[in-house]
């Protein structure tokens, strides 16, 4: 979803269509009404299938949904915007929520996740690391540089030492994955996560200077939260065993140290 900073974009709600949840999720005592997660881009698919199963573990409860970039949801939430729980695919943005003191307690990173190049199916160009994206002629999308993914593709490009121009620059990962899959560049660095999402339409090349800037995912219940015993039951959910696996199907890391 593509997101201007200072908009904040219509929250997309779930079904309540879903699978159950196991021993490890909290139990339904207070957990009722809706409850509201900013979450960014790359957590889509996988906050999508948590969601569902929050709903089935507790029925009656309806989980809503901002996607979005997360340096978009931060100034969102710090200007006002009404939600219980904030999802960031970054330290840093999560400091501008924290800082602005809108968060409840300390935040708690639950996933981690790296980059790769993403490509049309069957490599066509022939890519197999960040050198190759400067040939002439090949066409490059990047997340904007104050979006974690645009933070991590600096860090790593600096780290390969390639001066690397791209044609775009997008304003959450899935808007640089949509232009790799629309066939409009060749090439998107975005995150293992969103190739494997996108697996019948892309391929993903890994490349070893992604290793210099894994993102931490973290996550709080907010201060102002209209439901804060729900916002705490997510997030416990998220961090079960059974929330873990649907991140680790998804692709992403386990934190460090656990």
């Amino acid at each position: 979803m593509r997101a201007a900073l200072a908009v904040l974009p219509v929250v997309a709600a779930l079904g309540l269509a879903g699978c159950g949840g196991d021993a490890d999720d909290v139990g339904t005592s207070g957990v009722t009404g809706t409850v509201t997660v900013f979450a960014a881009a790359s957590l889509t698919g996988s906050f999508t299938t948590l969601g569902r199963q929050f709903e089935a573990a507790h029925p009656g409860v309806r989980v809503t949904f901002n996607f979005a970039g997360s340096s978009a949801l931060a100034t969102q939430i710090t200007q006002g915007a009404p939600a219980d729980v904030f999802a960031s695919a970054a330290p840093r943005n999560m400091a501008t929520v924290t800082d602005a003191g809108a968060a409840a307690g300390s935040p708690t990173v639950f996933a981690r996740n790296q980059l790769v190049i993403a490509v049309p199916k069957g490599n066509p160009g022939g890519v197999t690391g960040l050198a190759g994206l400067t040939r002439p002629g090949v066409k490059v999308a990047l997340c904007a540089e104050q979006v974690p993914c645009g933070a991590a593709a600096a860090q790593a490009l600096a780290a390969a030492r390639v001066p690397l121009t791209p044609v775009t620059l997008e304003q959450d990962v899935k808007g640089a994955l949509s232009k790799v899959t629309l066939g409009e560049v060749d090439a998107a660095l975005v995150y293992r996560t969103d190739v494997r999402s996108a697996a019948a339409k892309v391929d993903g090349v890994e490349f070893p200077e992604s290793a210099r800037a894994v993102n931490d995912y973290p996550m709080v219940v907010l201060k102002d939260a209209p439901n804060p015993t729900a916002a705490r039951a997510f997030v416990e959910h998220v961090r079960s065993d059974q929330g873990r696996a649907v991140l680790t199907a998804a692709g992403f890391q386990p934190p460090t140290g656990s």
